[in-house]
């Protein structure tokens, strides 16, 4: 109606009455806080994690940070080299995990997990089981869940061999190879030729329908490692599309491609199938494949095969979500309170992710996210407390009947149930408003502070009086 001066006019009219009337029926609604314990519970040492706890315990504030291996630096601590630059990982690395053990505000549980989470914004309770069989309990104000990825199994794709041929590797294998400094097939021959194929579990709808991101370049960081290492072998790209964004990622794919390495590619449909060479054969493997570029059907010799493997989230990633009280996505990576312009929040006040738990991402990235949390937990601190939700619901306990609907309906674990009354009871520090308890309640003893039925029922009828004028 916008386009209409006369409608759009009639319809600011409706919508100035509708809130003239809806208005009457309001209630004052006072702001209220709740104060914020210095502490910080970060879930998961690796890149990401310990960025956020070294800049929160840099601050001075306490840090707890929960590990559930043997070590920390996660994914990043099995590189060699990082891309586009070819750093030594371990210089990256190293001076942190030595910085965390050595801070004296960090206090670092390695081989635990998580048990529980109770408490709301500012004052959480957490459960930690330790390696030593312990339960520590810690109260803290805010949290990180920086609990990373793991690598497909791409045993399940049948067409790549993996597990039945013994040179067929993943490139979570090849990278512990070159940490090495030793290349060879299971025999212990030098390959002569060496494929890498990438999307192998990504961008996949049987799969991952995801790209992995950082796969593309990994795979060029392997070409100029065989080329130094193998200067003789012969380097063959499978790919499907090459996407190298990120500083410094599109030129070192141009000196790739400018070192003898070949490049062919392949439909993300119709994937090259890996299987073993006939006998009197110079090669161990042929790879079979349909050759986009040229439109061809082709044949790729291989004394080695390396599957780069779509990144996945973790097994538990779930349980975690449901500790910490925030959601997953279809393919069980956390969720941002918005994906642009609030990359690191929860719906749930107090708990931050960072790094690779909400998705693929690279070390520049997941070190940003990391000290982008750990900035909002440190102003959430200084001030010394935050503000919480003031249009909440509320539970008429005369008309509770004690089903419990309400409690197993809220998505943010703010309704209980009080033993002793037989009646549900709302956390208003933890409610959000949602309506979702009030919605299912059955006997209506649920209200929406602000969105009572009084005042959205008067709101309709003050659009339906000028209508029926």
């Amino acid at each position: 109606v916008h386009t209409d001066r006369e409608k759009a006019t009639k319809k600011a009219i409706e919508l100035v009455r509708a809130a003239i009337t809806r208005v009457i029926h309001h209630d004052p609604l006072e702001k209220r806080s709740v104060e914020v314990n210095p502490a910080s519970l970060v879930i998961g040492g690796g890149i990401a994690g310990m960025s956020a706890a070294l800049e929160i315990a840099d601050s001075g504030k306490k840090v707890i940070l929960v590990e559930k291996t043997a070590q920390l630096g996660g994914q990043a601590a099995k590189l060699d080299l990082t891309f586009p630059y070819m750093s030594d990982a371990a210089q990256l690395i190293q001076p942190k995990i030595k910085k965390i053990h050595a801070h004296p505000d960090i206090e670092v549980y390695l081989e635990s997990k998580i048990l529980d989470i109770s408490g709301y914004v500012g004052n959480f309770k957490a459960k930690i089981a330790t390696k030593e069989g312990k339960e520590v309990e810690v109260e803290l104000g805010n949290i990180v869940v920086a609990t990373g990825l793991k690598a497909f199994d791409p045993a399940v794709m049948e067409n790549y061999g993996y597990g039945k041929l013994p040179d067929v590797v993943t490139s979570v294998e090849f990278e512990h190879m070159m940490a090495e400094g030793t290349v060879l097939t299971k025999d212990g021959c030098v390959p002569e030729h060496v494929a890498i194929v990438h999307c192998v579990g990504s961008r996949n709808s049987d799969y991952h329908e995801y790209c992995s991101r950082t796969c593309c370049m990994t795979a060029l960081k392997f070409s100029n490692q065989l080329r130094n290492m193998l200067p003789e072998s012969h380097v063959f790209q499978l790919y499907s599309d090459m996407r190298s964004f990120s500083k410094g990622c599109e030129e070192f794919y141009s000196r790739t491609a400018k070192s003898g390495v070949m490049f062919l590619n392949f439909e993300k449909g119709d994937l090259p199938l890996v299987r073993e060479a006939p006998a009197g054969d110079d090669c161990r493997m042929v790879i079979s494949m349909n050759e986009a570029l040229s439109g061809d059907a082709i044949e790729v010799p291989a004394d080695m095969v390396v599957l780069m493997v779509a990144q996945e989230a973790h097994e538990d990633s779930k349980q975690v979500a449901h500790l910490a009280g925030i959601s997953s996505c279809g393919s069980d990576f956390f969720i941002e309170k918005h994906p642009k312009l609030d990359p690191v929040a929860t719906t749930t006040d107090g708990v931050y992710i960072a790094g690779a738990c909400a998705a693929p991402k690279d070390i520049p990235d997941a070190v940003a996210q990391g000290k982008a949390a750990a900035a909002r937990i440190l102003a959430t601190i200084a001030r010394g407390s935050v503000e919480v939700e003031v249009t909440t619901a509320s539970v008429n306990e005369d008309l509770c009947c004690g089903c419990q609907t309400c409690v197993g309906v809220c998505p943010y674990t703010a309704v209980g149930f009080d033993e002793e009354k037989k009646v549900s009871v709302v956390n208003e520090v933890l409610c959000k408003g949602c309506g979702t308890c009030g919605s299912a309640c059955p006997t209506g003893a649920i209200r929406s502070k602000h969105f009572t039925d009084e005042q959205i029922l008067s709101q309709i009828e003050g659009l339906m009086e000028l209508e029926a004028s």
